[in-house]
């Protein structure tokens, strides 16, 4: 049975605007690859997939079923018959192939090309990339029509790459050319998670040197010096929070109590 991708409550928050590259897929032959096509574009914020002769009945659940949630592309994506109607408004198009042709063409690799296209967009130009069937790729005739191929430098006994990967990573690369941070860290919120203050930490190493000292590990007295400031600096390279410094302190507690017998925290 046959199912209108029409969007949910959910899918019109998430929903994102267009920022001018279209995903172009010419003669694809499994539903579940425009899915996962739809999915791939939604992850990176892109939403104009453009399908030239899909060789799959439209719409259909596969692709739905596939997508993930990304109903709002496979809605809004548009069928052509011919690759020159689905380009018509377009003014740079790249074209996706492992092989490269016998043609004068320029090549850039994926990350190159996405930059290229950021800064035609930037000047208010509309960019959109070409993907061939999933057996043989694109032809010669939608080759000829791209002002640029991309390839991506993939092992040359095993080049093919899934549609959907193709685009996912078209995408990143998109993403990442437009400014995308990754966040250096991540550190969880709420009580204990500040930075502990110098004052906690050094508390907490004359808490633990303390119970080297009776346990016997500092014993040897001109290496004590440098045995301090070598776990102090593993320390230190953790950045710990107010909650870890009172784990650790916790620690040498129970450690100290099994050994010495139950004492109070210092």
């Amino acid at each position: 049975m046959m199912v209108n991708p029409e969007p949910t409550k959910r899918e019109a928050i998430i929903r994102t605007p267009g920022d001018g590259l279209a995903i172009i897929l010419i003669e694809t032959s499994l539903a579940e690859n425009i899915g996962m096509t739809a999915r791939a574009m939604m992850n990176f914020g892109l939403t104009d997939l453009r399908l030239v002769r899909p060789k799959c009945k439209w719409p259909h659940t596969k692709a739905i079923n596939a997508s993930s949630g990304a109903h709002a592309v496979l809605t809004n994506a548009k069928i052509f018959e011919t690759t020159a109607e689905a380009v018509a408004d377009l003014h740079r198009l790249g074209a996706t192939t492992a092989r490269l042709r016998d043609m004068i063409k320029p090549v850039q690799d994926a990350r190159g090309w996405a930059g290229t296209m950021r800064d035609a967009i930037g000047q208010g130009n509309k960019c959109g990339i070409l993907f061939g069937a999933e057996r043989v790729g694109l032809h010669n005739d939608d080759l000829a029509i791209a002002d640029t191929l991309i390839t991506v430098p993939t092992n040359p006994a095993f080049s093919s790459l899934n549609l959907a990967q193709s685009v996912l990573l078209i995408g990143y690369e998109w993403q990442m050319a437009g400014g995308a941070k990754v966040p250096v860290e991540i550190r969880r919120k709420g009580r204990g998670a500040a930075l502990a203050s110098q004052g906690e930490i050094i508390t907490f190493y004359e808490h633990l040197e303390d119970e080297m000292d009776k346990a016997g590990f500092l014993r040897v007295k001109e290496k004590r010096p440098r045995m301090i400031r070598n776990i102090r600096n593993i320390f230190n390279r953790a950045k710990l929070t107010e909650q870890e410094v009172r784990t650790l302190r916790g620690i040498v507690v129970a450690i100290a109590e099994k050994k010495w017998g139950k004492r109070g925290l210092n």
